[in-house]
């Protein structure tokens, strides 16, 4: 099979999705690696017919990687995970609507473009967390503690667009990140990024049955093939705080091969978005270079389109 990366800048030297590419070359399979975020992208022409079974997004949230495989698909092709999938849990306070309406254990949320307007939620819903609702990899998140911490920490959220703040759920301290590879969940232990000095380290850990059944049907809500769920064990029960397409997979057993695997399946079967009138193409290599042969091109350093 003859498979796109698209992999941005944040991610050019990270493991996953890298090392799941090498190991597609390694199986005999063709992969182009994309960086849109440092390229100059004919993209008329990069999406146009031609040889690729799939594209694979490992983007940043809001990052230029989402354009171009909604372009992809906006012509028929296949995409992983099914960028309206991705679309879905990119836009957290779109995320937070679509859980809540579906049934998932989702905080009250409150969104606002300017922080101050923040100020109007009621005080009995102190402590926030506060972030992006754009966000990744824990960018601007904050734990607001009442209305006068608000005003000392509005100003640090100026510039990052739509904000969503929510009730902080008590808990140990500690997050259960839950990730799901091809129908398989694993569950993995780590400190709150909102409770830095807890110190746990990270680990496998027994997934809860009440937990995986709330992650499976995340997947299905959202219709995501390979996705990681951020869940509390709050006083009520499990609470879903983020969700994330293509995420790490840490402590994942075999992560590697495993997504590998993952994506031949998603990439035979087909998660191709269809468009009325659009037709069903395969893109361009756009330049880019096969796996391969990025040595050739100094990978990390040189242009990959």
């Amino acid at each position: 099979m003859r498979l796109c990366f698209l992999v941005e800048e944040h991610y050019r030297h990270d493991g996953m999705p890298l090392d799941v590419a090498r190991q597609l070359t390694a199986w005999g399979h063709r992969v182009d690696v994309l960086r849109p975020g440092d390229s100059l992208l004919a993209i008329s022409e990069a999406v146009r017919a031609g040889s690729h079974d799939a594209w694979v997004l490992k983007t940043v949230s809001g990052g230029p990687g989402l354009t171009l495989l909604e372009a992809a698909a906006a012509v028929g092709l296949t995409t992983v995970n099914d960028v309206r999938s991705i679309r879905g849990v990119r836009d957290k306070a779109l995320a937070a609507v679509i859980g809540s309406t579906r049934g998932l254990p989702v905080p009250v949320t409150y969104a606002a473009a300017r922080w101050e307007r923040l100020a109007e939620i009621p005080v009995a819903e102190y402590p926030l967390v506060v972030k992006p609702a754009d966000g990744s990899s824990g960018r601007a998140v904050r734990l607001v503690r009442s209305p006068d911490h608000l005003l000392e920490v509005g100003p640090e959220l100026v510039g990052e667009g739509l904000l969503i703040a929510q009730p902080y759920v008590p808990n140990s301290g500690t997050d259960l990140k839950v990730y799901c590879v091809d129908g398989e969940l694993f569950a993995t232990e780590r400190s709150s990024p909102l409770h830095p000095g807890q110190g746990v380290r990270e680990r496998q850990v027994p997934l809860p049955g009440s937990v995986a059944r709330i992650v499976a049907q995340v997947g299905e809500v959202f219709g995501l093939d390979l996705y990681g769920v951020d869940v509390l064990l709050g006083p009520d029960g499990p609470v879903v705080v983020d969700i994330n397409d293509f995420p790490s997979f840490r402590q994942v057993p075999d992560a590697v091969a495993r997504v590998a695997r993952a994506v031949l399946r998603l990439a035979r079967s087909g998660t191709a978005v269809s468009v009325p009138g659009g037709p069903a193409a395969a893109l361009v290599s756009a330049g880019g270079a096969p796996y391969g042969q990025l040595g050739q091109l100094g990978f990390g350093e040189g242009d990959l389109l």
